[in-house]
């Protein structure tokens, strides 16, 4: 699995995310590419904004339980498994915009290193090891710009 907190590995992402275009279309599933990159922003929003809120308690629980091992484990998502409702993008979204703030996001995470990220909590899963948000950020991305045929 790449290393999001490697200035190579993010590189290459980048690289990636910059061979995509207004028209690419996906190989699955019904987002457009813009759509795409807002979904994946979602991640990152969820660490440096207080746009989307934490789940209660009970929920938190059986995010922990049920969902994170998907989530932080070595194994790729399947095409089409169904999304969170805060992930899901149904509107029309800017590409440049998206594309930007994508790339602007995981840039930031790269400078902030793995360490930062060691000592924060994932609104949904708590304590994370730096090896558990790299393989949620990674993952995330990897699946999506494969979708996109990058």
């Amino acid at each position: 699995m790449k290393n999001v907190f490697s200035a190579t590995d993010t590189k290459e992402i980048i690289n990636r995310i910059n061979q995509l275009s207004p028209n690419t279309e996906g190989l699955w599933g019904k987002m457009t590419v813009a759509q795409m990159l807002a979904h994946c922003n979602v991640t990152y929003e969820m660490v440096y904004t207080d746009k989307h809120p934490k789940p209660g308690a009970i929920e938190r629980f059986m995010l922990k339980l049920f969902v994170k091992p998907t989530v932080v484990g070595d194994k790729p998502y399947k095409k089409n498994t169904r999304t969170a409702p805060q992930f899901l993008v149904d509107a029309n979204k800017d590409f440049e915009a998206e594309k930007k703030r994508l790339i602007d996001h995981i840039e930031k995470t790269q400078q902030l290193g793995g360490s930062h990220f060691a000592s924060i909590e994932s609104n949904s899963f708590g304590m994370l090891t730096e090896k558990e948000w790299n393989a949620m950020f990674y993952k995330h991305l990897e699946h999506h710009l494969s979708q996109f045929g990058v």
